[in-house]
């Protein structure tokens, strides 16, 4: 059985939506933030980063979400949550499962982390994360997910970020893009990660 190492308010949650939807269970061993909002030390002596989500297969440990929603899907035989491989829908996947962490995350954080703290936002962080979001609006197409009908691993792996978004208030000018995020809060997996284990963001 998969043991899922998991913060409190993290992306775990993504990686316990995708084994809920695949009718997998897991040993979930919880993480809650510092006072300071961080990782607690315990987690890095679990990995050498600290970082979560962690999954441990046997002797095998994963990190980074992407790679992790992966590894399930590949460890399950799912195919039902990617489009079919070697086509140019199955590329665009793979290209929007990497964007969220490795170009959007980093957008999301320069606004949101100001917004955590009481600061104002930075009218360049303000701008990228507009451009940003526009880009997002214009890859769901006519939706209602990233590649069209199916649920896929992009969606699941946007939905941390976009949590955050909406927890402070940077969905609103976005509508397209907040019907989406309504839409991902809609699907039976995330709703059972969430009853399992708490939200995403953290509250008000």
């Amino acid at each position: 059985m998969i043991t899922l190492h998991a913060l409190k308010f993290s992306r775990a949650t993504r990686v316990l939506w995708l084994l809920n939807d695949l009718g997998q269970p897991c040993k979930r061993i919880d993480y809650d933030r510092t006072d300071a909002f961080r990782a607690p030390e315990a987690l890095a002596r679990i990995h050498p980063l600290g970082k979560s989500p962690v999954i441990e297969d046997g002797d095998r440990m994963v990190a980074e979400s992407a790679t992790i929603l992966r590894y399930l899907a590949e460890k399950y035989d799912d195919t039902s949550h990617q489009p079919e491989r070697g086509t140019a829908a199955f590329w665009r996947h793979e290209a929007l499962l990497d964007y969220v962490e490795a170009s959007f995350g980093e957008v999301v954080l320069a606004a949101v982390l100001p917004a955590f703290g009481g600061k104002d936002v930075p009218e360049a962080a303000r701008a990228a994360l507009e451009h940003h979001l526009s880009y997002i609006a214009g890859e769901l197409g006519s939706g209602p997910f990233l590649c069209g009908d199916r649920l896929t691993l992009a969606d699941i792996q946007m939905s941390y970020l976009l949590a955050l978004l909406e927890r402070f208030g940077f969905l609103k000018e976005f509508p397209r893009v907040a019907a989406y995020w309504q839409r991902l809060q809609e699907q039976p997996g995330y709703l059972a990660a969430v009853e399992a284990a708490g939200p995403m963001a953290p509250p008000d």
